[in-house]
């Protein structure tokens, strides 16, 4: 793979701030030529390292005004006797619609699930309802986000 350069660094840093700025935009905040800046962008694209352009939603003008994280362990028997596997259960539950992110741990728990609710109500139901009935969740602990930084 090529090299990745402080001038990638820079670029990159600043499609992170805003996917949506124009390669001028981009040229005039890293002070580089919007030639090498258009060139670089379609370079990391080609590499990978560039694999999606998103955006980011305020969840709270979407009514879900609670974020959680739930760390939750699996029950590798459990998991045989349903045939799935720890990518496979994550995979499933990352199809809630209340979860943002889950992301496969290595230690003492397995998987880290991002939610996004309305209430408390709604992540008490998620939790236990949905999560804990899934096949294959031993146990978890909820989290609640105060506030998100970055």
């Amino acid at each position: 793979m090529d090299a990745i350069d402080q001038k990638d660094q820079k670029i990159l840093e600043a499609l992170k701030q805003n996917s949506r700025q124009s390669m001028h935009q981009i040229a005039k905040k890293t002070m580089i030529p919007v030639t090498t800046v258009f060139n670089r962008v379609k370079r990391l694209e080609r590499l990978g390292v560039i694999k999606a352009y998103t955006i980011e939603v305020d969840q709270k003008k979407l009514g879900k005004i609670l974020s959680g994280y739930i760390l939750a362990n699996v029950d590798y028997n459990d998991l045989k006797k349903y045939n799935y596997s720890q990518k496979g259960i994550a995979e499933l539950i990352a199809k809630l619609p209340e979860v943002e992110s889950v992301t496969i741990m290595a230690g003492g728990t397995d998987l880290i699930i991002a939610v996004h609710v309305a209430s408390i109500e709604e992540l008490s139901n998620f939790v236990t309802d949905k999560l804990r009935n899934l096949g294959g969740i031993e146990k978890t602990n909820t989290l609640i986000a105060l506030e998100k930084v970055k």
